[in-house]
């Protein structure tokens, strides 16, 4: 096979060009032995701009010594980010999803510009977990992606506090249901130290199915960042891309249908993000994987939920953690034969081997995580819906519901501030189904999320009795009646765009539905009239987003046919 060295070597053997390229090393201190080395990039996310990161640069550090430990060079480059929790219900949120992108270029650019012979990403926040892996397996060099851990809970009054404990005391408190004092309480304490949102939302889903994939070492996806043990998981995830470097085990080669697969069973199991749908679909397109929307339903109707998790459930992730973590999940669902045990890891060790030392049983002192006799729900709880309001496929998320089914009237509202107002006015009544649009991966552009209605809904006591769709996403914290990712999007001429106040619609996740109930000839007369919006952005990344992204039905990717 060959080497590391000899791969890098044919970059800079051929004339002249060989001596230039070596200055430039020997300038950052390189020796002559270090060109017999691995070349290992370090795609570090650390930033002071949210606590997500904030606490990454000593995980970075950690890799760059067990690199060099382990033989390799280690050469450190940045990715940004964009805090989903400070961005959120501003016009800083539309860049949340555009981030995903500019973090998979970054890695792509700078692993094949540099012509490194492997790559360790490092991430926090929600689109740091998506952009990795997408910039890992475009570059498909060997990889591993290492999480930078989750935040311990916020306390008030006895009770557990995170960043959705703040969204839902604005609704709170908006309704006369929570003093002043216990509001700003909550804002100051919810938020305890470095990490990513506590609950099983978007950064721990996505850390969590990474895992199950096989692109992250056993048992480093729910560590919290603060707790000691995750920079040791940090070293023996960098150790681990060394050999993988030595056996050339590539993205691609983990990255399968089959792994997939493992993954989303993962989400299912855990009640993960609606999210992880966005980004799955990104990512098999990356991987070359067939893989569609109607796949996520497939795998729903056949994984239970099994464990009770924030923001339906009980427990956070940190909980999840101490009561056996992802393998103790993996475990059960691979003894019920819902994963598929012969897929590869990152460790050269299948997914079964990974798990040979894991108990069958989780352990009787705790009940964050049940076995498949005692699920929470028989099915997974993200439901792909289809109708003439979405054709293309949607995303409900349906656990914790008592009836995931209503029939309203329509409140339109083309934006995300609007329709809060109204909440906030407490214009929005039980019966209603709200409909957020224009916010799609074009229309927005960038797809925000709609975390602030949601959550407003929820602390006035509406979660359940009010529906929402929108052409947006939901954050992971986001639970109720509530259905995203519709498309075709409104900007695109979406059914979604011919909605009038005062519509019924129908939302029936038992019938898997999204339907306006407006006549064919009434629908075909409010087309022939409808107009397309001129463009919110005309210059910079978010015109160049908004020009290029395929629809949420197909992951929102840049590069699609």
């Amino acid at each position: 096979m060959t080497s590391p060295a000899n791969r890098r070597s044919r970059n800079i053997t051929e004339g002249v060009a060989r001596a230039p390229n070596r200055s430039m090393y020997y300038g950052m201190g390189y020796t002559e032995a270090d060109f017999g080395k691995p070349m290992i990039g370090v795609a570090n996310g650390h930033s002071t701009i949210t606590p997500c990161n904030s606490g990454l640069q000593r995980l970075a550090d950690a890799a760059v010594v067990a690199i060099r430990e382990a033989g390799g060079n280690a050469q450190l480059f940045g990715t940004p980010t964009i805090s989903d929790g400070m961005a959120m219900g501003t016009e800083g949120m539309k860049y949340s999803l555009v981030s995903r992108e500019v973090i998979a270029d970054c890695i792509e650019t700078c692993v094949g510009g540099q012509w490194m012979d492997g790559c360790i990403a490092i991430g926090g926040c929600d689109k740091n977990m998506p952009g990795a892996m997408m910039g890992l397996i475009r570059a498909n060099v060997p990889g591993v992606f290492v999480y930078g851990g989750t935040i311990l809970p916020g306390r008030h009054k006895g009770e557990d506090l995170n960043i959705v404990s703040v969204f839902e005391a604005v609704g709170q408190f908006s309704a006369g249901k929570m003093s002043e004092e216990d509001f700003c309480a909550i804002e100051r304490q919810a938020i305890p130290g470095s990490g990513s949102c506590g609950g099983m939302y978007t950064a721990n889903t996505m850390s969590s199915a990474f895992e199950a994939l096989g692109m992250s070492i056993p048992g480093s996806s729910t560590l919290a960042n603060v707790e000691g043990g995750i920079v040791e998981y940090t070293k023996e995830a960098a150790r681990t891309l060394v050999r993988a470097v030595q056996a050339d085990l590539k993205p691609r080669d983990i990255v399968t249908r089959k792994s997939i697969e493992n993954a989303v069973a993962v989400i299912m199991a855990t009640g993960g993000s609606t999210n992880a749908v966005l980004h799955f679909l990104a990512i098999a397109h990356c991987a070359g994987v067939e893989w569609s929307i109607d796949d996520f339903e497939r795998m729903r109707r056949k994984v239970p939920v099994i464990c009770d998790l924030k923001p339906s459930g009980k427990y956070l992730a940190i909980d999840l953690q101490r009561a056996g973590g992802i393998p103790q999940v993996m475990k059960i669902l691979l003894d019920a034969g819902l994963l598929h045990g012969d897929c590869i890891t990152i460790t050269g060790k299948t997914v079964a081997e990974n798990l040979a030392d894991i108990p069958s049983q989780p352990r009787a002192d705790q009940d964050v995580i049940r076995t498949i006799d005692q699920a929470l729900y028989a099915e997974g709880h993200l439901a792909i819906l289809k109708g003439n309001l979405s054709p293309e496929g949607c995303v409900a998320k349906i656990t914790g519901l008592k009836n995931p089914v209503i029939t309203g009237p329509a409140r339109v509202f083309d934006d995300e501030q609007s329709a809060l107002a109204a909440i906030m006015e407490r214009r929005i009544q039980a019966g209603d189904v709200m409909v957020l649009r224009y916010l799609g991966p074009k229309g927005a552009p960038g797809m925000p999320e709609m975390l602030a209605p949601t959550s407003a809904l929820i602390g006035q006591g509406l979660g359940e009795s009010v529906g929402l769709i929108t052409d947006g996403r939901f954050s992971g914290g986001t639970w109720g009646m509530v259905v995203g990712h519709v498309a075709p999007e409104a900007s695109a001429g979406g059914t979604i765009a011919l909605v009038q106040e005062g519509d019924r619609i129908t939302i029936d996740a038992h019938r898997l539905l999204l339907q306006l109930e407006v006549d064919d000839a009434v629908l075909a007369t409010r087309r022939a009239a409808w107009k397309a919006p001129a463009p919110r952005y005309t210059r910079g990344v978010m015109a160049k987003f908004a020009r290029n992204a395929s629809s949420a039905s197909r992951g929102a990717v840049l590069d699609g046919d």
